[in-house]
């Protein structure tokens, strides 16, 4: 029995003859460089492939208005890169990441596959050429680096700002159920004065808020593209009026304004625009991390700890110690941020393949950045509703404020710093309140009830 896996046919390119699987719908070339680059089985994720395909599509589109293709050549190309785009073909798209830097292998492996494509749908003995067609107006070095910008800002798009934008209505909703509860401030990991637990969360609402502006940004910034350098950024063979064209159909295929770099030698030379993007993930990962790291601190406990929040209990937390139950929320999503600063390193580092008119290290460089995007996305989402949405405040942090050191701060503008501090330090060792020790020393009741309200001090004031 014959075994379909086995069976090849011969295509051609431009260095000969090569066996390719029968049942592909790609060529020559690609089939070397799936030869060529045996390295981690990584494949580029479906966001670039979808990019790559679009970039296909609107290209054809650009060229029948322009009178370089024919219509019915155009529309074959422009329908089979519609259907790349949306998830048909994954499977003929088998190189590996770790290929050639500039990203041609996949360029030419998205240009044989829609060429196959679309001459199937000519029919009769029509072809399709991956080169003089599909590629027409087009290099890898001014495609590639496009696809990597599109895939990322409709990543961002698509995923990261909608998981944050949930995030930051937990959160705010949270500020505001929360605002009723008075509990001990701290700094440098110390007692401090008092603040609403409420305040707490709109600082992190706040946190996230920025981080969505931050994310807004480098969207835009992605979508102002290389398109129409072609190989060096002057843009040879192809038409002058190409790559607003090309540009003002990407913005009608995604829905997000797609423009042509004023600086084509600047665009596709560098990967500025990926690093500045990578980087705004970058920051948001962090934020991330600083408030899932004080929920976690507020719950830790349930007795032995702050104990301040009860966080949601998603599973058992260990295999020796029974009812014993973890923030695993919390660590799945720090640990996202850690591969996040890796990626960062990874994006920053790739700048060093920018050699005069190209940067050869496109290919990591886009997985990098797409996966930081889709796992802070995932993890930011997961964390707002396995954690966020669950908290409960208990009674210990209003229980706690009483016996606080700090609140001799509201002391501090009646009897002087110097004094305030001493009952601070009083009370600590003696294990007494600021309020009895106060009193003591001849306060009024009446006085110190006004000076020390928890809740007056949340807000400004003098005492």
């Amino acid at each position: 029995m014959t075994d379909p896996v086995r069976e090849k046919r011969i295509e051609r390119d431009s260095m000969g003859e090569m066996a390719v699987p029968a049942s592909a719908l790609y060529g020559a070339s690609t089939q070397r460089a799936v030869l060529n680059f045996p390295i981690s089985g990584q494949h580029f994720p479906r966001r670039f492939i979808r990019a790559l395909a679009l970039i296909k599509q609107a290209a054809a589109e650009a060229n029948a208005d322009l009178g370089l293709l024919d219509v019915d050549v155009a529309t074959a190309i422009a329908v089979s890169a519609a259907e790349v785009a949306d998830g048909r073909y994954d499977d003929q798209f088998p190189i590996d990441i770790y290929q050639t830097g500039s990203g041609t292998s996949t360029n030419t492996n998205m240009n044989e596959v829609v060429a196959h494509l679309a001459a199937a749908r000519l029919g009769g003995d029509r072809s399709v050429h991956p080169n003089d067609h599909v590629n027409k107006c087009q290099s890898s070095n001014d495609a590639i680096p496009t696809a990597l910008q599109l895939s990322a800002a409709m990543a961002l798009e698509e995923a990261l700002i909608p998981a944050l934008v949930e995030l930051q209505t937990t959160l705010a909703a949270k500020a505001d159920e929360f605002w009723p509860v008075v509990k001990t401030g701290r700094t440098h990991l110390q007692d401090a004065t008092p603040i609403r637990l409420g305040q707490e969360f709109r600082g992190y609402a706040g946190q996230v808020e920025e981080a969505i502006r931050r994310i807004q940004a480098a969207r835009d910034e992605l979508l102002t593209v290389p398109l129409g350098g072609t190989a060096v950024g002057t843009g040879i063979n192809a038409h002058p009026a190409y790559a607003a064209r090309a540009c003002a159909g990407l913005t009608e295929l995604l829905t997000l304004p797609v423009r042509e770099a004023p600086n084509h030698f600047h665009a596709q030379a560098s990967l500025d625009v990926a690093i500045a993007a990578h980087g705004a993930v970058r920051t948001t990962a962090l934020g991330l991390w600083k408030i899932a790291s004080d929920i976690r601190l507020m719950g830790m406990g349930p007795r032995a700890g702050l104990a301040e929040l009860a966080l949601p209990e998603t599973q058992p937390g260990s295999s020796i110690m029974p009812g014993k139950v973890n923030p695993v929320i919390v660590e799945s999503l720090t640990m996202v941020v850690a591969r996040v600063l890796g990626n960062d390193a990874t994006v920053a580092f790739g700048q060093t393949g920018s050699f005069l008119e190209l940067n050869v290290m496109l290919p990591v460089t886009a997985a990098a950045l797409l996966e930081s995007i889709e796992l802070l996305a995932a993890a930011a989402a997961n964390f707002s509703r396995r954690t966020v949405d669950g908290l409960i405040a208990t009674d210990r942090g209003p229980a706690l404020v009483e016996q606080g050191l700090m609140l001799a701060t509201a002391l501090a503008p009646v009897i002087g710093y110097d004094e305030a501090a001493k009952l601070a330090k009083e009370a600590f060792k003696s294990g007494r309140t600021i309020r009895d020790l106060a009193l003591e020393r001849g306060m009024a009741a009446e006085e110190l009830d006004r000076l020390l309200d928890p809740a007056a001090m949340t807000e400004p004031g003098l005492g």
